[in-house]
């Protein structure tokens, strides 16, 4: 196995190369991979620019923004990729975007209305119903452009779209946004960015003029509707913590440690994401009906193999990436270190999902997901009263080592 994976001459490589589990891989490690490089630019600048508390404000609104579109999207994000072998392509993204725009309005308004009884520091939002909504909206549909561009396998064009997102490196510089600064960057980027992506899928997946053009295709929500529910339950289970864990700890420990968590938590992404990359090119080849067993072999392989390297330089090194923040941030070195820890853990249970979704194993997903997400969030609060922010990075261990044991006993059911 492992002379598929590292070629020992010129045909090898490019055999492996043209391997679409890897370039679609490769595309999205390298999203990554340059999100990561200019993620850390962007907020070692918000870090100079910004105090602490506008910082831990900032950050704990992108939390939000993000949940609210995990919660909008109503499993179809997932049901893009799956349908988009198989069906009218055109149809479906129409379709697919129209309903997530109004589902996301729908919970934008909600959380706005509610904001003082769930979030109070961030009430400020209601001074800002523009910039907050055009960044929802925006931040949702970005989500939908993406997943459609990886169903197409042309993971290329989503490393174009996050380029595009990734303009709030710039954007920061701008003086009159105020104490919003780092929200308005970030929200008008991907403003730009999905525009760019809408324009560009379009072209691609223009219908042949014999094809039946449907705004909304109800046969295709009625087919994916199984699909997409319980991918929504399951990705709501497995959001909720990391966007949630932002406001808790904001309201648990103040807004100078909710800006030591995030920037910490942004780092250790990189290894999650690592993991996420190959799992979302697994579920992509499962679907257009690769062989999964040999797939998920490879993709397992390479994770580790790229993990385990990474994973070793951050943990020594982790002091000074912190401190490229500020003196300040080397306070999240041990909560880092933790939560390298649980990278390996999260790896296993990222290839289990995909596995599950090729399998239609939507049950046995949603109660790994479910069993992860009540044991962060409820041993988060538990252990932060008594390590205080570590105690985060020890409930991530925790929680995805239950889930880990739970895929092992689970793994069976998917012979």
């Amino acid at each position: 196995m492992l002379d598929k994976i590292f070629p020992s001459n010129f045909r090898d490589f490019r055999t492996i190369v043209q391997d679409p589990l890897y370039q679609n891989s490769f595309y999205l490690i390298l999203t990554m991979v340059l999100g990561a490089v200019l993620g850390f630019i962007f907020w070692i600048v918000a870090a100079q620019l910004y105090t602490q508390e506008e910082v831990g404000i900032n950050t704990a609104l992108i939390s939000a923004v993000s949940l609210l579109a995990i919660i909008s999207y109503l499993g179809l994000d997932q049901s893009i990729i799956r349908f988009f072998p198989d069906k009218n392509k055109f149809n479906i993204m129409t379709t697919s975007s129209v309903v997530i725009l109004i589902s996301t309005i729908l919970f934008g308004i909600i959380f706005v209305l509610g904001i003082d009884l769930w979030a109070p520091d961030l009430a400020l939002v209601k001074n800002n119903l523009l910039a907050f909504f055009m960044a929802l909206i925006a931040f949702t549909l970005s989500g939908i452009t993406g997943n459609a561009f990886i169903a197409l396998r042309k993971s290329k064009y989503y490393f174009y779209q996050n380029l595009l997102m990734n303009l709030r490196v710039l954007l920061i510089f701008i003086p009159f946004f105020g104490s919003l600064g780092i929200f308005l960057s970030f929200g008008i980027s991907v403003l730009i960015a999905i525009i760019f992506s809408y324009i560009l899928i379009f072209k691609i997946i223009k219908p042949e003029t014999t094809e039946k053009v449907q705004i909304i295709d109800w046969d295709f929500l009625w087919d994916s509707f199984h699909f997409s529910a319980g991918n929504y339950f399951f990705m709501l289970f497995g959001s909720i913590p990391v966007f949630i864990l932002p406001i808790i700890v904001l309201n648990v420990l103040g807004s100078g440690q909710t800006a030591y968590y995030y920037i910490t938590y942004t780092i250790a992404s990189f290894l999650f994401m690592l993991s996420s990359a190959f799992s979302t090119s697994l579920f992509v080849e499962g679907s257009h009906g690769e062989s999964l067993r040999e797939n998920t072999k490879k993709s397992l392989i390479a994770i580790f193999s790229l993990l385990i390297p990474l994973a070793g330089l951050i943990f020594i090194f982790g002091e000074y990436i912190l401190g490229l923040f500020g003196s300040d941030y080397v306070n999240g070195l041990d909560l880092l270190r933790v939560m390298i820890i649980s990278s390996f853990l999260y790896s296993i249970c990222q290839v289990y999902y995909s596995i599950g979704k090729v399998r239609n194993k939507i049950k046995d997903m949603i109660l790994v997901s479910l069993v992860i997400s009540i044991l962060l969030i409820g041993s988060s609060y538990f252990l932060m009263d008594i390590f205080g922010i570590v105690g985060i990075g020890y409930a991530w261990v925790i929680s995805y080592l239950a889930g880990s044991i739970l895929v092992i006993l689970k793994i069976k059911n998917l012979k």
